[in-house]
């Protein structure tokens, strides 16, 4: 009997490597045999009934989630993020704006749970949304990709794992140099999400990447159902690289609309604020609450998110001053401060809300 590899298979059947090895390791292949570390499969064997696919035909379109990892995530607080979504939300405030998208948390909630008349988002990091854009409009041809970095990856040894990571990161920041905005470098983008050190974005005074490769056994790198599944969700949504400013011709008062800037930080240790080349200091901190009392004027519903000064210094009053207009609630999240794991916990978040 003539025998193909797992990643043969996975070529022929036009599933991941990874995909294949759970077959093989379920016994789901006939006359499947692991020889060594690898698995061999019969040439002639067929492909099995993949039950993710039968589990995943509901009544109801999925529900969509972050395709990337983010610093300051919003999924662990969105229970408190949605107790404070406008009662209307969906009949008459049917708009929706995300000026600091990020990982998109609240607008993929949004997306999956209410029906919005128009959607905008933005943020001036030209990767992300760059990103974004091709898993709107150019899907397959990122599926494709992604899922042959997965195989080239995943399979390999740690060494092996190492010279990839940092040979698609020279190649990443290599296409960033030259402008060159095409599917490979959003597919880049998400395989340097996915194995990087804890999913950072950091660039350097030259706008290179360069966050080391992590240290996961199994990451998933092309989660093709949730892509395929977002990918549907953002067909009509408004997706710009700007400034966040650029929203005001956007948000009216029948609009809802989520701030989540670069936190202001809570010790010099903390002060992660190279997502871009730009800073976001205390003066940009002012500006925005500025931007969301004119917002607020005009009768749209803000919310926003930002780190808590007193959970440093109990005379810390910033925000209490700067947003002393709105309300603002302390909600607790786990967040790390303190380079020292013991003395790491939950602390308090700000939520300002306009109404």
């Amino acid at each position: 009997m003539e025998y193909i590899s797992a990643k043969e298979a996975a070529i022929q059947w036009g599933i991941s490597q990874r995909r294949v090895a759970v077959f093989c390791s379920e016994d789901r292949i006939e006359g499947v045999k692991l020889m060594g570390k690898m698995w061999w499969i019969p040439k002639d064997a067929r492909k099995p009934d993949d039950a993710r696919s039968l589990r995943h035909q509901p009544k109801t379109p999925a529900k969509v989630k972050p395709f990337i990892k983010w610093a300051g995530g919003k999924a662990q607080i969105l229970e408190n993020i949605r107790l404070k979504y406008p009662k209307d939300l969906g009949n008459n405030i049917n708009k929706y704006a995300e000026p600091f998208i990020g990982g998109g948390a609240v607008l993929f909630d949004i997306l999956s749970n209410y029906k919005m008349s128009k959607v905008y988002m933005s943020d001036i990091n030209h990767e992300l949304i760059h990103t974004y854009t091709t898993i709107r409009d150019s899907i397959d041809e990122l599926i494709v990709l992604l899922k042959s970095m997965e195989m080239k990856y995943l399979p390999v040894s740690v060494e092996r794992r190492k010279n990839l990571y940092y040979s698609n990161r020279s190649r990443y920041n290599n296409l960033i140099h030259e402008k060159i905005k095409t599917p490979e470098l959003a597919a880049l983008f998400i395989f340097l999400n996915r194995t990087c050190f804890n999913g950072l974005y950091r660039v350097n005074s030259k706008g290179e990447f360069n966050v080391p490769q992590g240290d996961y056994k199994n990451p998933c790198i092309c989660d093709e159902d949730n892509l395929t599944a977002v990918s549907k969700v953002l067909k009509n949504v408004q997706i710009k690289c700007c400034d966040y400013k650029k929203s005001k011709s956007f948000i009216d008062k029948n609009t809802f609309a989520y701030f989540d800037p670069p936190y202001r930080p809570l010790t010099e240790s903390s002060s992660f604020t190279s997502y871009t080349q730009d800073r976001f200091g205390d003066k940009e901190q002012i500006e925005l609450a500025q931007f969301i009392d004119i917002l607020s004027d005009t009768g749209a519903f803000v919310v926003a998110s930002n780190s808590d000064p007193t959970n440093i210094n109990k005379e810390d009053s910033f925000f209490d001053k700067l947003y002393e207009k709105h309300k603002i609630l302390r909600i607790s999240a786990a967040r790390n401060i303190n380079s020292a794991a013991n003395k790491r916990g939950k602390i308090n978040e700000l939520l300002i809300a306009s109404y």
